[in-house]
């Protein structure tokens, strides 16, 4: 049965989250026939990227609580159809300021998406199931850069001959109006409750439904957070809001800038800078997908502060290697280390929130988690972008990027590690707790 729930409602909102994915990289897939056109610099186009997320970090939590009220099915449509205009009208702009200001509605448009779609994986899934269901979703942060690649690589190409306009304005076209078709389909097929599932018997639906009551129940006893102010007001949330914060703050400056960087190696093999670069940066999310993979089964048998903290630890070294070499061949392998290591913690590191908040409390927690961790998206590239135009180089900028996921690897494995283990001294209390009253019930009988 939870394959039967799997099956129907992981490929929809994966197609939904490679979507958002690929939109936020889509801008470096086109960095340089674009910033030639607008008459860019290297800082102005990371200004770009980074001005999307302070639209998408203002009402994250208010798109979050609102999803938690309203139901799944129409506000991640609503999403998603409302981003996918802005996407498409992304296409039409004739300036720094105009891509500003689409940028900024952008994040305004999109906001919730990512924190929504974890809290609905929470609505389905209890706590044994969510673990494979999680990391099958959070494959398509790699997915999108597999799939991403080729499709831009195909418009900056053949745009100018198919749609008679620029191959960058062809990508901003092309996935506004995919990203308003996949609303509409997600208006149509995604249920926002167990109990709405048409596909799921009645025995199912109450069996599912009351396997999450109890689930919740059960936290909420244990100490869970079920109330958004309280939640907010937490400081075990905080801090998994700084650790997620420093994750993500490896992601965006490659997400943005790899084919940027690895463009110098194209022009030494003769190659088209812009479409071999795009193509080549699709090598480290392949090596991703496999690490995410074998991870989930290895982590699984250690607890959240560990199994979060060494992949981390090996996205450290892969950056390190990456901003030393000068070999080209070098260069790309440690970016796949490090891109594998930072997405590979990613769904390791949602394991602990899972723990400590419900209900009400998890909408909040989550989208704070998230909205924390995306002001990553705006300072690191545009601070990427800033050093690279003062200093020439991006090797400077990927030594601070390392520098930065180091320090969440020390909270994690301090701080971190200490809200786990109450968490689950919390939990075990109350088991005990429990176990005592049954018995002494049992002698009253």
């Amino acid at each position: 049965m939870w394959r039967k729930v799997g099956f129907r409602i992981l490929p929809l909102i994966g197609v939904a989250y490679i979507i958002s994915y690929i939109d936020r990289a889509n801008l470096g897939y086109v960095a340089a026939p674009m910033s030639a056109d607008l008459g860019m610099t290297t800082a102005q186009v990371g200004l770009a990227a980074g001005l999307f997320f302070i639209g998408y970090i203002l009402v994250e939590i208010p798109s979050n609580m609102m999803l938690h009220r309203i139901g799944a099915r129409l506000w991640i449509s609503r999403i998603l159809i409302t981003w996918g205009i802005i996407t498409g009208l992304t296409g039409t702009v004739h300036s720094a300021g105009h891509l500003y200001i689409a940028r900024v509605l952008l994040g305004l448009a999109e906001a919730g998406l990512a924190a929504g779609i974890v809290l609905y994986i929470t609505l389905w899934f209890p706590e044994r199931q969510r673990r494979w269901a999680m990391s099958l979703y959070l494959l398509t942060i790699p997915l999108s850069g597999i799939i991403g690649s080729p499709i831009a690589a195909a418009l900056l190409s053949w745009g100018p001959r198919v749609l008679h306009i620029s191959g960058w304005r062809s990508l901003f076209v092309v996935e506004g109006a995919l990203t308003i078709a996949i609303g509409f389909v997600v208006l149509w097929l995604l249920p926002s409750r167990p109990a709405k599932a048409k596909w799921l018997t009645e025995p199912e639906k109450r069996f599912v439904t009351a396997a999450l009551e109890r689930e919740a129940a059960t936290n909420v006893a244990h100490g869970a957070k079920s109330h958004a102010r309280s939640t907010l007001l937490d400081k075990r949330v905080w801090v998994q809001s700084f650790v997620f914060f420093t994750i993500v703050f490896g992601v965006y400056p490659l997400a943005f800038f790899l084919p940027t960087m690895i463009d110098t190696l194209n022009r030494t093999i003769g190659a088209d800078g812009n479409v071999s670069s795009v193509l080549l940066a699709a090598i480290p999310s392949v090596a991703a997908m496999v690490a995410m993979v074998i991870w989930a089964r290895v982590g699984a048998r250690r607890t959240v502060a560990w199994a979060t903290a060494i992949p981390m630890i090996g996205g450290v070294l892969g950056l390190v290697v990456a901003a030393l070499t000068q070999n080209g061949l070098l260069f790309v392998v440690a970016v796949c280390v490090s891109v594998s290591g930072i997405y590979t913690a990613i769904p390791q590191f949602w394991r602990l929130p899972a723990l400590t908040m419900t209900g009400a409390g998890a909408a909040a927690g989550i989208a704070l988690i998230n909205s924390v961790a995306n002001i990553s998206g705006f300072v690191g590239p545009y601070m990427t972008g800033s050093i690279q135009t003062a200093t020439g180089s991006f090797t400077l900028a990927l030594l601070v990027v390392a520098a930065i996921v180091a320090l969440g690897v020390v909270v994690m494995l301090t701080a971190g590690r200490g809200a786990e283990r109450a968490a689950r001294r919390e939990l075990i209390e109350g088991d005990s707790a429990a176990a005592v009253q049954t018995a002494q019930l049992n002698r009253n009988t």
